[in-house]
């Protein structure tokens, strides 16, 4: 199983609990993504995600810089999970899956709907609210809080 993730919110660490109950293991792969531009270095965001895993036993995290599927192909693994938080991820997400599996036919993708609480959470937000020093506390793990507001740099 593999969770292609660029920033950890709460809905993704949600999709990664529930993953791991399906799934006997679980790869978390932080992707070195520049279009999504991450608001942390890589080293930072696996260290992040490492944090706030600590109690999921079947999860371990690594980064990548290649194509989801060359990864999948080199870690053997033919099954990725990809969280939804609404209808505009399902169509993003649908188109994936299927640009995915024309390049490995074995790659299935298995979606997980973000819990209602959470589905409004995406890093766009996030970053906003860091911007003007809002309350980010109910939007990330608690275990990371504290190393986005050291680390972050605010520009108002």
């Amino acid at each position: 199983m593999l969770e292609h993730l660029t920033q950890l919110q709460m809905v993704m660490l949600d999709i990664i609990k529930r993953a791991s109950l399906i799934f006997d293991e679980i790869v978390v792969a932080v992707a070195k993504s520049k279009e999504k531009r991450p608001l942390f270095s890589i080293e930072n965001r696996v260290k992040m995600v490492n944090k706030s895993i600590l109690d999921i036993k079947n999860v371990r995290v690594i980064e990548f810089s290649s194509l989801l599927v060359d990864l999948a192909n080199r870690l053997d693994i033919n099954i990725v999970v990809r969280g939804l938080r609404g209808v505009n991820d399902f169509e993003y997400e649908l188109h994936m899956g299927y640009a995915n599996s024309s390049l490995k036919k074995e790659l299935e993708t298995v979606y997980l709907m973000s819990n209602l609480n959470n589905s409004f959470i995406s890093s766009s937000l996030v970053r906003s609210l860091l911007q003007f020093k809002g309350e980010i506390s109910h939007l990330v793990p608690k275990e990371i809080l504290e190393d986005i507001r050291e680390n972050y740099v605010y520009t108002t």
